[in-house]
Protein backbone atom coordinates (compact mmCIF):
# COMPACT_ATOMS: atom_id res chain seq x y z
CA UNK A 1 0.00 0.00 0.00
CA UNK A 2 1.56 3.28 -1.08
CA UNK A 3 1.61 6.42 2.02
CA UNK A 4 -0.40 9.17 1.01
CA UNK A 5 -0.03 11.88 2.72
CA UNK A 6 -2.49 15.35 2.91
CA UNK A 7 -2.10 16.62 -0.03
CA UNK A 8 -2.48 13.33 -1.99
CA UNK A 9 -5.74 12.81 -0.15
CA UNK A 10 -6.72 16.75 -1.38
CA UNK A 11 -5.43 15.34 -5.14
CA UNK A 12 -7.48 12.34 -4.99
CA UNK A 13 -10.92 13.93 -3.69
CA UNK A 14 -10.53 16.80 -6.55
CA UNK A 15 -10.41 14.02 -9.07
CA UNK A 16 -12.71 12.60 -7.89
CA UNK A 17 -15.06 15.56 -7.62
CA UNK A 18 -14.31 15.70 -11.45
CA UNK A 19 -11.55 13.47 -13.34
CA UNK A 20 -10.95 15.51 -16.74
CA UNK A 21 -9.05 18.63 -14.14
CA UNK A 22 -6.16 19.79 -16.40
CA UNK A 23 -3.02 20.37 -14.31
CA UNK A 24 -3.23 24.07 -13.98
CA UNK A 25 -7.06 23.46 -12.62
CA UNK A 26 -5.89 20.82 -10.03
CA UNK A 27 -3.18 22.87 -8.83
CA UNK A 28 -5.75 25.50 -8.43
CA UNK A 29 -8.06 23.58 -6.17
CA UNK A 30 -5.38 21.90 -4.19
CA UNK A 31 -3.50 25.15 -4.01
CA UNK A 32 0.03 24.10 -5.09
CA UNK A 33 1.98 23.93 -7.98
CA UNK A 34 0.53 22.26 -10.88
CA UNK A 35 3.53 20.55 -12.23
CA UNK A 36 4.28 18.80 -8.49
CA UNK A 37 0.84 18.10 -8.46
CA UNK A 38 0.81 16.32 -12.07
CA UNK A 39 3.85 14.42 -10.58
CA UNK A 40 2.13 13.06 -7.61
CA UNK A 41 -0.83 12.38 -10.47
CA UNK A 42 1.61 9.97 -12.10
CA UNK A 43 3.29 8.62 -9.27
CA UNK A 44 -0.01 7.46 -8.10
CA UNK A 45 -1.08 5.98 -11.10
CA UNK A 46 1.84 3.91 -11.25
CA UNK A 47 1.47 3.04 -7.83
CA UNK A 48 -1.92 1.63 -8.59
CA UNK A 49 -4.32 4.14 -6.22
CA UNK A 50 -5.39 5.72 -9.44
CA UNK A 51 -6.86 2.85 -11.58
CA UNK A 52 -8.14 4.64 -14.37
CA UNK A 53 -9.81 7.74 -15.50
CA UNK A 54 -13.12 7.26 -17.28
CA UNK A 55 -16.49 8.61 -18.76
CA UNK A 56 -19.40 7.13 -16.41
CA UNK A 57 -22.71 6.82 -18.40
CA UNK A 58 -26.64 6.80 -17.21
CA UNK A 59 -27.81 3.73 -18.73
CA UNK A 60 -31.33 5.31 -18.34
CA UNK A 61 -30.38 8.35 -20.43
CA UNK A 62 -29.34 5.05 -23.09
CA UNK A 63 -32.64 4.03 -23.13
CA UNK A 64 -32.33 0.63 -20.32
CA UNK A 65 -35.22 1.13 -17.83
CA UNK A 66 -34.60 -1.99 -16.28
CA UNK A 67 -31.78 -3.00 -14.10
CA UNK A 68 -31.95 -6.61 -12.68
CA UNK A 69 -29.60 -7.96 -9.80
CA UNK A 70 -29.25 -11.96 -10.37
CA UNK A 71 -27.83 -14.05 -7.37
CA UNK A 72 -26.42 -17.16 -8.72
CA UNK A 73 -25.73 -20.27 -7.01
CA UNK A 74 -23.57 -22.98 -9.23
CA UNK A 75 -23.20 -26.45 -9.66
CA UNK A 76 -19.80 -26.35 -8.22
CA UNK A 77 -19.50 -30.52 -8.36
CA UNK A 78 -18.57 -29.81 -12.02
CA UNK A 79 -14.79 -29.16 -12.95
CA UNK A 80 -14.08 -24.86 -13.60
CA UNK A 81 -17.52 -24.19 -13.06
CA UNK A 82 -16.13 -20.69 -11.55
CA UNK A 83 -14.04 -20.44 -14.64
CA UNK A 84 -16.30 -21.14 -17.34
CA UNK A 85 -19.75 -19.93 -15.95
CA UNK A 86 -17.56 -16.28 -15.86
CA UNK A 87 -16.06 -16.50 -19.38
CA UNK A 88 -19.78 -17.16 -20.65
CA UNK A 89 -21.42 -14.27 -18.77
CA UNK A 90 -18.94 -12.14 -19.45
CA UNK A 91 -20.36 -12.51 -23.06
CA UNK A 92 -23.51 -11.28 -22.69
CA UNK A 93 -23.38 -7.49 -23.61
CA UNK A 94 -26.29 -6.52 -21.11
CA UNK A 95 -24.25 -7.72 -18.13
CA UNK A 96 -22.38 -4.96 -17.11
CA UNK A 97 -20.70 -6.15 -13.65
CA UNK A 98 -19.73 -9.97 -12.16
CA UNK A 99 -18.93 -10.33 -8.67
CA UNK A 100 -18.12 -13.73 -6.90
CA UNK A 101 -19.07 -14.35 -3.12
CA UNK A 102 -18.00 -16.62 -0.32
CA UNK A 103 -21.43 -18.75 0.90
CA UNK A 104 -24.59 -19.62 -0.54
CA UNK A 105 -24.23 -17.13 -3.36
CA UNK A 106 -21.24 -17.77 -5.15
CA UNK A 107 -21.68 -14.73 -7.98
CA UNK A 108 -24.22 -12.24 -8.60
CA UNK A 109 -24.61 -10.73 -12.39
CA UNK A 110 -26.00 -7.37 -12.76
CA UNK A 111 -28.22 -7.26 -16.06
CA UNK A 112 -29.79 -4.51 -17.83
CA UNK A 113 -32.35 -4.03 -20.50
CA UNK A 114 -34.44 -1.40 -22.35
CA UNK A 115 -37.40 -2.71 -20.64
CA UNK A 116 -39.36 -5.89 -19.25
CA UNK A 117 -39.91 -7.64 -23.05
CA UNK A 118 -36.14 -7.04 -23.79
CA UNK A 119 -35.07 -8.51 -19.94
CA UNK A 120 -37.36 -11.17 -20.44
CA UNK A 121 -35.61 -12.03 -24.00
CA UNK A 122 -32.20 -12.21 -22.37
CA UNK A 123 -32.99 -13.81 -19.58
CA UNK A 124 -34.50 -17.02 -21.48
CA UNK A 125 -32.11 -16.97 -24.40
CA UNK A 126 -28.66 -15.85 -22.71
CA UNK A 127 -28.76 -16.18 -18.69
CA UNK A 128 -30.36 -19.26 -18.57
CA UNK A 129 -28.11 -21.36 -21.07
CA UNK A 130 -24.75 -19.92 -19.31
CA UNK A 131 -22.78 -22.96 -17.64
CA UNK A 132 -23.24 -24.93 -14.27
CA UNK A 133 -26.20 -23.14 -13.03
CA UNK A 134 -27.98 -24.28 -9.63
CA UNK A 135 -30.27 -21.62 -8.88
CA UNK A 136 -30.76 -18.32 -9.43
CA UNK A 137 -32.80 -15.72 -7.72
CA UNK A 138 -33.66 -12.08 -9.40
CA UNK A 139 -34.20 -8.92 -8.07
CA UNK A 140 -35.06 -6.23 -9.51
CA UNK A 141 -33.90 -2.83 -8.85
CA UNK A 142 -36.76 -0.25 -8.04
CA UNK A 143 -33.99 2.75 -6.60
CA UNK A 144 -30.86 3.55 -6.16
CA UNK A 145 -30.91 5.03 -2.96
CA UNK A 146 -26.68 5.46 -2.48
CA UNK A 147 -24.53 5.17 -5.14
CA UNK A 148 -21.45 6.19 -3.91
CA UNK A 149 -18.59 5.94 -6.38
CA UNK A 150 -16.12 8.41 -4.57
CA UNK A 151 -14.14 6.80 -2.01
CA UNK A 152 -13.83 8.71 1.78
CA UNK A 153 -10.05 10.16 1.87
Amino acid sequence: MQQLDDLDRRILRALQDDATLTAAQLGARVNYAAASCWRRVERMEQGGVIVSRQVVLDPKALGYEVEVSLRITLDKTQTNAFDSFIAAAREVPEVNEIQTFLGRVDVRLNVLARDMAHYQQIYRTRILNLPHIADIEALMLIANVLDREVLPL
